[in-house]
């Protein structure tokens, strides 16, 4: 197929999707990685714009143009994929002196002393190792948690190597240079195109997690939500009822905080709760559940644990608060937590074996608050 013609369509795809993705990134900017993604495909545009102008205008603009453009995508592509992974940006004060070391050369071995083989290298082994690093920094520990991520990554990686091979195939089909041209410009419209679907597969994993967390989190503290908890209690009981253990399961309330509302205002209220929270999670191993049901009740189970090993974990959580007051710009307001603990039974409703935790926890209260409370126990641990 004709080279002129492969060039336009590939500039094409790259204006389209460079408009999609400003389009998407316009309305919906806390997506990591698109506003780089959309400079990628706006940069390969530009490349491809050059290519088309050489041979009408040859000379420095054009060279710039496609050289730095299809270097700068990239480099933006990466930069993209570091970013959707949460991973730091490249350094732009280290890239920019080599960008422009590298259009010098592209200029040089274009104007001054034009050698087209010096040019392929230059054009395939800097964005190939670009598209080699871009797919290093979005490849998932887990594929199957992440599909997109590591479609995107082998899409970038398969490019890349692609890129750095491509010298070697200019030079095997030296005496078919328009067959081989043809064949490369097929392959990056096919990568880009797929690279494109890639990314918006990107957005829609983004925009789904994010859905997803604002379902199953309470807006406020950043636990989960009562929905969910219940969900994750459920599951955690028949995985703990399969070994013939029982789960231990904590209700937490806080003392008097209608009190802290009335006398401190809802504001304050609200950084009590969220104090409460950073403190319990402080108190909590890594694979310990907390939820909030409600106003200022939350929930905890403790899978793995034992009773005795709830009680402890009570007692510290218990001592913990109260040792700890909420500093606000309004002052100091201290804490005190009741809290009530129960075992799940086999085949239990989760509901049910919150009522028997709750009742503890109300046991709790009526001997004085700021207590840790056993279902069934005659006595309460008290301060």
């Amino acid at each position: 197929m004709h080279t002129p013609t492969l060039l336009f369509l590939a500039g094409l795809l790259m204006g389209i999707m460079a408009a999609v993705f400003q389009a998407v990134w316009r309305f919906n900017r806390d997506i990591p990685g698109l506003k780089a993604w959309t400079l990628a495909y706006a940069f390969g545009f530009l490349g491809c714009v050059g290519f088309l102008l050489r041979p009408q205008t040859p000379g420095p603009v054009s060279v710039l143009l496609a050289q730095g453009g299809i270097l700068l995508m990239a480099y933006q592509c990466m930069q993209g994929c570091r970013a959707y992974a949460g991973r730091p940006l490249a350094r732009l004060r280290s890239f920019w002196p080599l960008m422009a070391a590298w259009l010098l050369l592209a200029l040089y071995f274009t104007v001054v002393q034009p050698d087209l083989r010096v040019r392929l290298v230059m054009a395939s082994v800097g964005p190939g190792l670009f598209f080699l690093l871009s797919a290093r920094a979005i490849w998932p520990h887990d594929g199957r948690v992440h599909p997109a991520r590591r479609l995107t990554a082998w899409v970038c990686g398969g490019h890349g190597v692609f890129l750095l091979l491509r010298p070697l195939l200019f030079h095997a089909g030296s005496t078919h240079i328009e067959v081989v041209s043809s064949v490369v410009m097929i392959e990056s419209i096919v990568v880009l195109n797929i690279l494109g679907f890639c990314i918006l597969m990107l957005v829609n994993e983004h925009v789904n997690l994010a859905l997803r967390r604002q379902a199953e989190t309470d807006s406020l503290t950043g636990v989960f939500n009562h929905r969910a908890f219940l969900t994750l209690l459920g599951k955690a009981m028949s995985v703990e009822a399969r070994v013939d253990r029982r789960l231990p399961l904590l209700l937490v309330d806080l003392d008097h905080f209608k009190r802290v509302n009335d006398t401190w205002g809802h504001q304050v209220g609200d950084e009590v709760l969220r104090h409460f929270v950073t403190v319990t999670q402080a108190c909590l191993r890594s694979g310990d559940v907390l939820g909030r049901l409600g106003g200022e009740e939350f929930a905890i189970f403790l899978p793995l644990a034992s009773q005795a090993e709830a009680c402890r974990v009570a007692e510290r959580l218990r001592a913990q608060v109260a040792a700890q007051p909420c500093q606000t710009a309004r002052g100091s307001v201290a804490l005190s937590v009741s809290i009530g603990v129960a075992l799940c039974e086999p085949n239990e409703r989760p509901e049910a074996a919150l009522g028997r935790a709750d009742r503890a926890m109300y046991q709790a209260k009526g001997e004085g608050r700021n207590r840790v409370q056993i279902w069934g126990a005659v006595t309460s641990a008290s301060v």
